[in-house]
């Protein structure tokens, strides 16, 4: 395979409502900020793209991808639409590696999109509710704020997680979005706040769970002769993994913990795996990404995670299947501070979807173009102000999540 490098990248404001712009629109907007970093870059450079986007159902249109790639003025180069639930964003920015990787494509560029406006906050959880299995998980009550909770339940069940410690997950997350200009959703909250907030599932309050959002994100993705061409600040891309699992949680059958290179069998031998306290896929797609990059150790190796933090819980639990720290410590990483700005690896400088917004399509794009920035030490550019930027960062992964786990994608990103 070729190496791949990602040379620019460009994000819309996520916000609750987007009227003034069709999707096309957005992904234009997001587009030009990408383009206008790269005062190299043409047209024609540009071999094809990929397009993500969750639900046909937001935007009353099949085919929407096309709609954007035409706006773009791709057309009549090739193009695909990538759809994974929550992890269409990871699975389309993995899809554009592939093409680079592969030689078909010298630049691709990677666009995802949501309009969740469009419809009654109601009719959008259905639609996202629609991402379960419709005859045997979605009849019973199937929205995911239920599922997660019956997830969170469990770990606290076995490991003694708290709602409190939750809820310092919501706390740094809303903390950083207040220095993202992109962001929909920066908060100054207390744990107090935030438990006394309306309950949506217990332990899930609302300021546990991300809002919808409308958005989109772009991420250009060139062969490493491209980005020396086009780009004076390429990063590199250097492991990619990505894993499934049952649609259904109680098909997932128990058996050993995959072991990360820093950990050993015999902390585990106790451990019932996967349970629904643990996302099996996440795990798989980390151990991937870890080898292809030579990642020893992640809290050691990696400078930052961007991560998808649909709930608070999920962050909590995803800290465990990235090896951040051991199976069952979620809830003392938080405490730790290590997932804090300064920290041994911090978590979601920007936001995450809790503080920046979850516009389905974008939110693993939008990951990217944070990432790529943080590594580019650009932050201050982008942001306007330099809160968020960490000294000399080497490697951030980005993970995506779909389903309760069900596609989970991990990528590993790094200054060359």
């Amino acid at each position: 395979m070729r190496q791949v490098y990602m040379i620019s990248g460009g994000v819309t404001r996520f916000k609750k409502a987007r009227p003034e712009k069709t999707h096309q629109g957005l992904v234009q907007e997001a587009f030009d900020q990408a383009y206008s970093d790269l005062p190299r870059l043409r047209k024609e450079h540009i071999d094809g793209s990929v397009a993500s986007y969750f639900s046909d159902h937001f935007h009353h249109q099949l085919m929407a991808g096309i709609m954007a790639h035409d706006a773009l003025g791709l057309v009549p180069k090739p193009s695909r639409r990538i759809e994974g639930g929550g992890a269409t964003g990871g699975l389309c920015f993995q899809s554009a590696y592939e093409a680079i990787a592969s030689g078909r494509m010298d630049v691709c560029v990677a666009f995802g999109f949501e309009t969740m406006s469009r419809v009654r906050t109601w009719k959008g959880n259905e639609f996202i509710a629609m991402a379960s299995d419709m005859n045997f998980d979605y009849p019973l009550g199937g929205f995911y704020t239920g599922y997660y909770a019956m997830m969170v339940v469990r770990h606290m069940h076995e490991f003694g997680t708290t709602p409190e410690q939750m809820a310092k997950v919501a706390i740094k997350n809303h903390g950083n979005a207040k220095h993202n200009p992109f962001a929909q959703s920066p908060k100054k909250l207390s744990v107090k706040q935030i438990r006394n907030s309306q309950m949506v599932a217990y332990p899930l309050t609302r300021l546990d769970c991300c809002v919808m959002s409308d958005g989109a994100a772009v991420a250009i993705l060139a062969s490493e002769k491209m980005a020396e061409k086009l780009s004076s600040n390429p990063i590199r891309i250097t492991g990619v993994g990505s894993a499934t699992d049952t649609m259904r949680l109680a098909d997932r059958p128990f058996g050993d913990v995959p072991l990360l290179s820093n950990e050993n069998k015999k902390e585990y031998k106790d451990l019932d795996y996967p349970g629904v306290h643990s996302c099996r896929a996440g795990r798989l797609a980390a151990k991937q990404a870890y080898k292809m990059a030579k990642i020893k150790d992640p809290l050691k190796d990696l400078s930052f995670v961007e991560l998808h933090d649909a709930f608070t819980s999920s962050e909590i639990q995803t800290y465990e299947d990235l090896g951040l720290c051991k199976i069952g410590e979620g809830g003392k990483y938080i405490d730790s501070g290590n997932a804090h700005y300064g920290g041994k690896c911090p978590v979601n400088l920007s936001g995450g979807l809790i503080g920046a917004g979850h516009a389905i399509g974008a939110s693993g794009l939008m990951q990217a173009v944070f990432a790529f920035w943080q590594l580019q030490g650009t932050i201050k550019k982008h942001f306007k102000n330099n809160k968020l930027q960490i000294k000399k960062p080497k490697r951030g992964l980005i993970h995506s999540h779909g389903g309760t786990g069900t596609y989970v994608t991990a990528t590993v990103m790094e200054k060359p």
